[in-house]
């Protein structure tokens, strides 16, 4: 019994260097896993922005809606309220969600 026990010991020795080279192969899949999402996240975030026009009605970050009422570069004028006295500019990052009119 004790030999086959040393056989099957010295058979299934590794070494470091095939170790590390299957633990880097784990490393970047699950990387790659991770960020595809991500990436696809953005290009959505980025194409909501890039398509606002005036009279939309968006939700802020905060939590806030509000309808567009001018659009500059990179900043947007949202008024707030039913009074339509509450105008406040913000980064267009700021906004979280975008409803066209007329979409439902």
């Amino acid at each position: 019994m004790g030999i086959l026990l040393s056989e099957t010991a010295e058979n299934t020795s590794y070494s470091p260097v095939s170790f590390i080279i299957v633990w880097l192969v784990v490393i970047v899949v699950m990387f790659l896993m991770m960020s595809g999402p991500q990436k696809k996240e953005q290009k959505r975030i980025k194409a909501m922005l890039s398509s606002l026009e005036i009279g939309d009605s968006v939700l802020t970050t905060s939590g806030f809606y509000g309808m567009i009422i001018d659009i500059s570069e990179d900043t947007v004028i949202v008024e707030f309220g039913n009074n339509k006295n509450c105008r406040i500019p913000m980064n267009k990052t700021a906004i979280a969600q975008v409803e066209k009119p007329g979409a439902e």
